[in-house]
């Protein structure tokens, strides 16, 4: 059975979510093992975090785990850097040095961004995962290393292999045990644990007082989409918490930092972030409304019609109608909203076809609590 409050207190992985849950138990399952583990996931997701989780885990936990960029390094020093050289391999190689292979035996080598490794190098790291051997640039004799390898990208490898910029045989050898870590739109219920272990963190590393969050702003946090995942998170956090003046972290005190969003019909659920002030958005979303209710009257006067009904009987002439005025026509429709969702503001923005963010700055206009 898996202490996931321990598991979670040692390596900082902050989740409530099932889907992290069940990404947790396959860490478990693979960390006692040298298997060579594949994790995949979104900039940002946290890799390095899971990474370093599996070497915690693992019988190698008293070594060393070495991280490495692929991406980082130029093409043309990456080689030396992994395998290493001789003095005089090259110019300007004065002394011998380890590489990261070398300086990695008896613990973990975490390579990010694997997809970036040039294709000219990537039959040598094959070989070495089958060998568990390396030749150093510029040597003669082979080095034997005992190094346990996790790799991660967050590239399709399957379609890097069809494009012939990632060996297949590679490719094959790697994704043995693959980790696919979801990104935060995924698993929304994460998003307040991550909000309160950022914030506690930051007061304490700052030696400030303890910074509360309004309910309402977790539910704002929890409508947008996060494109940066959880470091984006992360830094939103910070960065409202290092501004705020009052104690409290509130809507406003995240907009700023949060991407404006274009959305396809897969994220409907989120907020929607206009180039348009907030009144013509309003505005357009009331005229959409009347069109439809004005669709809706001529569709039951064509009704009417062939029915052979006096449609004056039924719908009074436009002369003799109150006028409503859009306001509390508005007003209305926020309150039927509200009391259709039980008053659950996050479903009540649903039903009016609105942002969250909008919804509450309408209450706080109308005065409605």
């Amino acid at each position: 059975m898996i202490d996931h409050k321990e598991f979670q207190k040692k390596f900082g992985i902050c989740y409530r979510s099932q889907i992290m849950k069940e990404m947790v138990e396959v860490v478990h399952q693979v960390a006692p093992t040298d298997i060579t583990v594949l994790i995949y996931g979104e900039s940002g997701v946290g890799k390095e975090l899971v990474a370093r989780a599996i070497h915690g885990l693992s019988p190698r936990a008293n070594k060393k785990m070495l991280s490495v960029n692929c991406g980082a390094i130029p093409e043309g020093l990456i080689e030396s850097e992994l395998f290493g050289h001789q003095r005089g391999a090259f110019t300007g190689a004065v002394e011998s040095r380890k590489g990261y292979f070398e300086l990695a035996d008896g613990g973990t080598l975490f390579l990010d961004e694997i997809g970036e490794l040039p294709l000219s190098l990537q039959v040598k790291f094959l070989r070495v995962l089958e060998t568990k051997e390396i030749l150093r640039l510029g040597a003669e004799t082979v080095i034997k290393v005992d190094v346990r390898f996790i790799t991660a990208t967050n590239k399709d490898l399957a379609v890097e292999v069809a494009k012939k910029r990632f060996r297949e045989d590679l490719y094959y050898r790697l994704r043995t045990v693959t980790i696919e870590i979801p990104p935060l739109r995924k698993r929304k219920e994460d998003i307040p644990i991550l909000v309160d272990k950022f914030l506690e963190d930051f007061c304490e590393r700052n030696k400030i007082p303890k910074l509360e969050v309004a309910q309402e702003t977790y539910d704002y946090l929890m409508e947008y989409s996060w494109p940066g995942n959880v470091r984006e998170l992360k830094n939103a956090v910070e960065s409202a918490a290092a501004l705020n003046k009052t104690g409290i972290l509130k809507i406003e005190d995240f907009e700023k930092y949060l991407k404006p969003i274009t959305l396809d019909n897969k994220e409907r659920n989120l907020p929607i972030f206009l180039n348009k002030p907030a009144d013509v958005a309003d505005r357009e979303f009331i005229y959409r409304a009347l069109f439809e209710i004005k669709k809706d009257l001529m569709d039951i006067k064509e009704a009417l019609l062939n029915r052979h009904h006096k449609v004056e009987e039924i719908i009074p002439e436009t002369e003799n109608l109150a006028i409503v005025s859009v306001r509390d026509q508005e007003k209305e429709a926020i309150k039927n909203a509200l009391i259709q969702a039980n008053f659950d503001k996050k479903k009540a923005a649903e039903i009016l076809g609105i942002s969250l963010r909008t919804l509450y700055r309408k209450l706080k206009e109308f005065q409605m609590g």
